[in-house]
């Protein structure tokens, strides 16, 4: 590209070698690699990738053989054995997650037993009032309101 008021006047054209980037693109340089190696600025790089022709073309091929690279690798590793590659492909590409159920249950997987109803005949008169102001004050609109509640006992 050229510019300025005088013919001629302004940077020259950079040359990138299209080879060299779809090279560089195929290990996933970022752009601030890929224009330290062209010598020129990533602003650069990053309009010539938007801008349809040849340098665009050549970085996206670039970037697929190097994913088709490292998918074919990770077959290899798999079918070689690699457990951790094997659990990566499949949940990947099969859709296998991991589940875990949790389940709580009493002695021998029977249902855990919950007492309904707790034995109030063990309390004293004493200890059977304190329960009782104990339960108002914890339910919704307990007797913290005046006019709401037994009356106290003498």
């Amino acid at each position: 590209m050229t510019g300025g008021a005088r013919l001629g006047s302004g940077r020259r054209p950079v040359n990138i070698y299209l080879a060299e980037l779809e090279k560089l693109c195929a290990l996933h340089c970022t752009d601030q690699e890929i224009a330290a190696w062209c010598g020129v600025s990533v602003r650069t790089i990053e309009r010539r990738r938007r801008k349809p022709g040849p340098v665009a073309e050549a970085m996206e091929r670039g970037r697929s053989k190097g994913k088709l690279s490292l998918r074919r690798h990770l077959w290899r590793l798999a079918a070689a054995g690699n457990v951790a590659a094997a659990i990566f492909l499949s949940k990947n590409l099969l859709g296998y997650r991991d589940v875990v159920n949790t389940e709580h249950s009493g002695l021998g997987g029977a249902p855990i037993e919950i007492a309904a109803r707790p034995d109030l005949s063990q309390l004293t008169d004493e200890e059977f009032d304190q329960l009782r102001a104990i339960a108002r004050k914890a339910l919704p609109g307990g007797s913290d309101r005046p006019g709401t509640g037994d009356p106290p006992s003498e």
